[in-house]
């Protein structure tokens, strides 16, 4: 216990012998160059908050380094993401206009055209009809979830 001087014991290491020991003051090893007036209660609540500081220092510095970590993998990924989306860009160009010069002899150039353009916006307006149909179920999906709650 804190606060009690050291007390003797007399310890039996065999039947009939008796040994005196000295017992250190509890608290453990971080007690022992501590003297027993010197310690207190408010040495312990500001080692505490020493050590409650020094814990959240290092998990900020640690949270930072994640968080900067994260955001170059972002920036990275992006980046890829962009450079992919030119390159499928351009590569739709380029099936667009051979599509129009494979067409040209069987149908004019202005058929071909008409064709390829025709054929674009029938593929765009069956996307935005999915879309919608989509957009309609998560509205489906919302009122139910809200009846059911009412």
């Amino acid at each position: 216990m804190i606060g009690r001087e050291a007390e003797s014991l007399t310890v039996p290491e065999t039947p009939g012998e008796a040994v005196n020991a000295t017992r250190l003051p509890e608290g453990g090893p971080a007690d022992a160059g501590v003297s027993e007036g010197k310690r207190s209660l408010i040495d312990d609540v500001d080692a505490l908050i020493d050590d409650a500081r020094t814990y959240f220092d290092a998990e900020l510095t640690y949270q930072k380094s994640r968080a900067a970590f994260v955001a170059d993998c972002l920036k990275k990924g992006v980046g890829f993401i962009v450079v992919a989306l030119v390159l499928v860009f351009l590569a739709l160009i380029g099936f667009t206009v051979g599509l129009v010069i494979a067409l040209t002899p069987l149908i004019t150039a202005w058929g071909a055209t008409a064709v390829v353009v025709l054929g674009y916006l029938l593929i765009a307006l069956l996307m935005v009809r999915s879309a919608i149909s989509a957009f309609k179920g998560i509205k489906r999906a919302l009122n139910e979830n809200e009846d059911g709650a009412a």
